[in-house]
């Protein structure tokens, strides 16, 4: 059986704001088990950003988690002082975060930035840290460590810096490693790297991982299991397997429909998801999808759906799992071997 490292249960975190409380967050629950990589998709603005700051306890005024438990270990992060965080975060909690150029340090060399974090966390020495500096940069990579140890940010690339970055947030071997949008400033053959990086560091030190994009392609290869938000709640969650060829909401099936893809005809379009996110500082009272969603039905606007289980695992907030709701088949043009 499975060993649960995190459990996020029914977590809400809001912004308090001059115009009003926006929930961003409005009651999401996950898990994820050792050794295991999960993706968090959907739009900007959906939650998924939000979901990972709470987690490392990263929020800002006026950011707050309003209730729910962050169970690491099995034990509750939100009841923990800033002390208590501090020891945790960047130790057992790392994050890769989406722009390294600005998460970098300017004025400190690379081996500075890697050495601080092995300091705090390990207490070893200058020279063991320096040493243990230049097998993390070995590991994610970096050619002739030694001497790029030296370097300043502004002298790696996009790829290279964010190869350090990761060097950063693995050099204490933590268990758990949150990458938000890891490859969204990246070309896409250096996001190609990026990600095998990740699933061999993965294998190597069987790190568990919280992979967060908007891009449903990004997590295809590199994730057991997928969670889909919008809204500030999570739509759909299920196995790779479950989400791209059984996907049973039609958030997921647009997302899906969206995708550029190489076995397309130079005529066929991409198929967009008309309107716009909720407004979240009134959010509907039904599906947050539901002004968007082709299938929508009455009660969809008038009441949130539960989650259906589709199978063991397999979970969807949507009024057409009903039994009594009309059955739906949607094609989504995504065909086995083809994501």
């Amino acid at each position: 059986m499975s060993e649960k490292l995190l459990e996020v249960k029914d977590m809400k975190t809001s912004f308090f704001i001059h115009v009003g409380e926006v929930q961003a967050v409005r009651g999401v629950s996950f898990t994820v088990d050792k050794g295991e990589a999960i993706g968090i998709v959907g739009e900007s603005g959906s939650g998924k950003s939000v979901t990972s700051m709470s987690v490392m306890r990263l929020l800002q005024y006026p950011g707050k988690i309003k209730s729910g438990e962050i169970l690491f270990k099995g034990e509750d992060i939100v009841k923990k002082s800033d002390k208590e965080m501090m020891s945790i975060r960047g130790n057992e909690i790392a994050m890769i975060f989406q722009d390294p150029m600005t998460s970098l340090n300017p004025v400190y060399t690379i081996g500075d930035q890697i050495m601080e974090a092995i300091r705090r966390h390990q207490g070893l020495s200058k020279s063991e840290a320096r040493k243990k500096a230049i097998e993390m940069l070995e590991l994610v990579g970096i050619p002739s460590p030694e001497d790029r140890i030296k370097n300043y940010p502004h002298e790696f690339s996009g790829g290279m810096r964010q190869r350090a970055m990761i060097a950063i947030a693995l050099s204490c071997q933590p268990d758990l490693l949150i990458a938000d949008e890891p490859t969204t400033a990246l070309d896409v053959t250096i996001q190609a790297q990026i990600l095998e990086l990740m699933k061999d560091l993965k294998d190597k030190i069987n790190t568990s991982i919280i992979l967060i994009t908007h891009d449903l392609g990004v997590v295809a290869d590199v994730c057991s299991r997928i969670v889909v938000m919008y809204g500030g709640l999570i739509m759909e969650e299920g196995t790779s397997q479950e989400i791209f060829y059984e996907p049973k909401h039609p958030y997921t099936m647009g997302l899906l429909k969206s995708i550029p893809r190489l076995d397309l005809g130079e005529k066929k379009r991409l198929v967009p998801i008309e309107g716009t996110p909720p407004d979240l500082i009134k959010p509907p009272k039904g599906c947050p999808f539901a002004s968007r969603c082709p299938y929508s039905m009455k009660i969809c606007m008038e009441h949130r759906p539960p989650y259906f289980e589709v199978s063991k695992g397999h979970r969807s907030m949507c009024w057409l799992l009903h039994e009594e709701a009309p059955k739906v088949k949607v094609d989504t043009g995504v065909k086995r071997g083809t994501a």
